[in-house]
């Protein structure tokens, strides 16, 4: 299964590929109401709340005789807590051992006997399933899906099996790869109390003290109907989808779904810098500033402020970080910067980069420090922030060539609490950003008082200390 668990490069492309990634991502119907709503504004999207809480939407694309369907559940690793790190990640690798009606190992042999690709991730935000299908065989995206979502079954035998799976997964993804570990400790730094301490992948120690039993009352709590949503993006009619998700879906029985608590970070109250010591070829460097989202910002406008100012630093060649610093300086060999708007709490806004040879660490922090400044104490340039604009319309022109990313947009959007009609806004309020906004949120939020320092010091492995000492006695 495809897990989304950790940021190997925090740069602004990867954060746009993963989460976060930054992917755009709750229209609300009375439960029961069977009334499709499409407003001519949004004539390619409808939806549907099904007596059980279910919400059905669907996007359509007539492109190509193809549909994708997603199954997005609200919870993932933020809603975890000590202990039980890793357990939503792990759940989603269960989903796929079985239930009465399809045994272990038939869910993805029925999916490809059809012709399709299914698979599945875990976020901090969200656990979400999908298939990739001829469009008339959306019916068995459906039966399955809706089969294990109140039926699977949680078996010691195959749980045993799995996190072994998962437990070397963490190994190959973050304890053997120095930059991913750097940066699951940064997290872990910046982060006190919030949901996001912890590593979407689980502790490497709550992994090996994790039970069955634990997967059993994760999947009571939030593996129902009304705390999930079906989206559908392809050459499909809207009112068919709709009967076939009553079919299939329509018969599972709600139940009251646990709360999450809103364990808002604490307020910090000053720059948090951590050491690692790691064998590894490269120096890393990464810092992070708290800052508001689209849920979480005072002001509407902020969040897309912020967006544009990621572009303005990390956003193709002609970005300040790749003129100044990679081309110009040549302080670094690589430096990006990401943002993600549409997490579902407070996040960081991150720089990271490894210093060029001959170069420190404290160089390369002063640089990066440096170009913060500039933006606070000289407004954008007009002809930057309308490169900034053309690339983020570009972008939402080139995605619509994937029906996959259509789905996870709105996807997203839902299962954070902002809603896809607000996610279609997002050209829109990006277009209505200034200069002037983006340096007020340069100099709010990159302050000392809420940043975050991580440096990577490769060091030699053991064997190899050991034979430069033994040649050194020698000579």
């Amino acid at each position: 299964m495809m897990g989304i668990t950790a940021k190997n490069i925090v740069s602004r492309r990867v954060l746009q590929t993963l989460f976060g990634t930054a992917l755009a991502s709750s229209l609300l119907m009375a439960a029961g109401t069977h009334r499709v709503m499409a407003s001519p504004v949004e004539e390619s999207i409808y939806e549907k709340m099904l007596d059980n809480g279910l919400k059905v939407i669907v996007k359509l694309d007539h492109r190509a005789p193809v549909v994708i369907s997603q199954v997005w559940y609200k919870v993932g690793s933020s809603y975890e807590s000590g202990g039980t790190t890793g357990v939503s990640h792990v759940l989603e690798h269960m989903m796929f051992k079985g239930t009465k009606q399809f045994p272990t190992g038939e869910f993805s042999k029925i999916v490809a006997r059809n012709g399709g690709e299914d698979n599945a991730f875990t976020s901090k935000d969200y656990t979400a399933y999908y298939q990739k299908l001829e469009k008339s065989r959306l019916k068995v995206s459906f039966e399955l899906e809706a089969d294990r979502m109140r039926g699977l079954l949680l078996t010691e035998k195959e749980f045993d099996k799995e996190i072994m799976v998962v437990m070397e997964e963490r190994r190959m993804r973050t304890d053997d790869k120095p930059q991913s570990l750097t940066y699951e400790q940064f997290h872990a730094t910046a982060y006190d109390n919030s949901g996001y301490h912890n590593p979407t992948i689980g502790w490497m120690d709550d992994l090996k003290n994790m039970d069955v039993d634990d997967l059993k009352v994760w999947y009571e709590r939030y593996y129902a109907p009304n705390n999930a949503t079906v989206v559908v993006v392809g050459d499909v009619e809207p009112q068919a989808v709709f009967k076939l998700a009553e079919q299939y879906f329509g018969k599972l029985k709600p139940f009251k779904v646990a709360k999450a608590k809103p364990r808002v970070e604490r307020e910090q109250k000053g720059t948090k810098r951590i050491k690692m010591e790691l064998e590894a070829k490269l120096p890393y460097f990464i810092m992070g500033y708290k800052v508001p989202v689209i849920n979480t910002a005072e002001e509407q406008w902020e969040p897309y402020a912020l967006d544009v100012l990621a572009g303005i630093l990390d956003g193709g060649e002609s970005a300040r970080l790749s003129k100044n610093l990679i081309r110009g300086s040549k302080v670094a060999t690589s430096a990006g910067a990401g943002y993600s708007l549409d997490s579902r709490m407070q996040t960081l806004f991150l720089l990271d980069g490894i210093p060029a040879k001959g170069m420190t660490m404290a160089q390369l922090e002063q640089a990066l420090m440096d170009e913060l400044e500039d933006i606070k104490n000289n407004p954008i340039t007009d002809a930057e922030l309308q490169r900034v604009k053309a690339q983020v319309i570009s972008s939402a022109v080139y995605e619509q060539d994937s029906m996959f990313y259509q789905g996870m947009k709105i996807g997203i959007a839902e299962t954070v609490g902002i809603g896809w009609k607000e996610e279609k806004k997002y050209v829109e309020r990006i277009q209505a950003v200034t200069a002037e906004q983006i340096q007020q949120v340069a100099r709010k939020y990159f302050i000392p008082a809420t940043l975050t320092v991580a440096a990577l010091k490769p060091v030699q492995k053991q064997a190899d200390q050991e034979q430069a000492a033994s040649l050194g006695q020698v000579n």
